[in-house]
């Protein structure tokens, strides 16, 4: 089967058999490996990505079902050299330790500031919550999105 989406801006056909994941043909497929495969479960949340502009695990999708959806992934997160502030605070929070479960983490992150510009720390916590980090305990993850938000009221109009 043909599918053709838009990957961070730019327009993408693969070819791909009916039972491919998403996930698959991100990584396997188009190259872009920041988006990890932790579990195959949806448990983890390492293969979060924004398709149309929400955040979903790309394991549990066929690629099928993007077909003619916009996707960003982590490595569209950034707006060339300059990192989302997502990635800046994560980055000066010290919110990942192996960096794992990082671009599913920052990816869940900025879909829950997008949505509640201005959480709390149970907000944070709930938003995550299907995000699993084995190293970091979180204190340094809830930082880091407080940290995010802070940056984004600071600088209107940066996508979350």
């Amino acid at each position: 089967m043909l599918i053709s989406l838009t990957v961070n801006g730019t327009t993408r056909t693969a070819e791909c058999e009916d039972r491919t994941l998403l996930v698959e043909l991100l990584r396997e497929q188009l190259g872009l490996t920041g988006t990890h495969v932790g579990c195959d479960t949806s448990q983890c949340g390492c293969c979060t990505i924004h398709l149309d502009g929400e955040a979903v695990k790309s394991c549990t999708m066929l690629a099928a079902q993007a077909q003619g959806a916009r996707i960003t992934t982590i490595e569209g997160l950034a707006q060339g050299d300059t990192l989302h502030p997502v990635q800046a605070a994560f980055s000066a929070c010290h919110g990942l330790q192996c960096g794992f479960c990082t671009p599913g983490m920052i990816m869940a992150s900025a879909d829950l500031l997008r949505r509640h510009p201005d959480p709390t720390d149970d907000q944070i916590r709930e938003g995550l919550a299907g995000n699993l980090c084995r190293c970091t305990g979180y204190v340094n993850i809830v930082a880091a999105v407080k940290s995010a938000a802070q940056i984004l009221k600071r600088a209107p109009g940066t996508p979350a």
